[in-house]
């Protein structure tokens, strides 16, 4: 087995956190949002805040496929949180929350920031671990 197989069998079956850490994320988003506007933090609001962009990155998922290959930044990182932002903007909006060109911009800086850095990290320290030590 290479080190390639060896990464990617190992990324497979972590796709169940990996998923969970982009939902966790999507969350952390929308409670920062709530909080830097004064909406409150209460969970069921914050929940109500992130339910586009979760049902989004679920979308991004599914079309990725993403459980093949979780932590692979192109294409699916990149088409997941790409996915997540315009979708969740369009569930937002269909929805009659506001979607403002600032907040528009926010939602895709910190969505990209959030949902490629922790697969950018996994593939920097898994690249570190099966490094051979001279």
């Amino acid at each position: 087995m290479t080190d390639t197989t060896a990464r990617t069998t190992t990324a497979v079956r972590l796709w169940p956190w990996l998923l969970a850490s982009d939902l966790v994320l999507i969350v952390i988003f929308a409670a920062l949002g709530r909080q830097s506007h004064e909406h409150g933090l209460a969970l069921p609001g914050i929940l109500a805040t992130a339910l586009p962009f979760l049902l989004a990155c679920l979308l991004g998922w599914a079309v990725m496929r993403a459980w093949r290959r979780p932590v692979q930044l192109w294409p699916s990182g990149v088409v997941i949180w790409l996915v997540t932002a315009a979708a969740g903007l369009g569930i937002r909006a269909l929805t009659g929350g506001g979607t403002a060109v600032s907040f528009q911009v926010v939602t895709l800086i910190v969505l990209g920031v959030f949902l490629l850095g922790h697969r950018a990290a996994w593939t920097v320290a898994s690249r570190r671990r099966d490094r051979p030590i001279h």
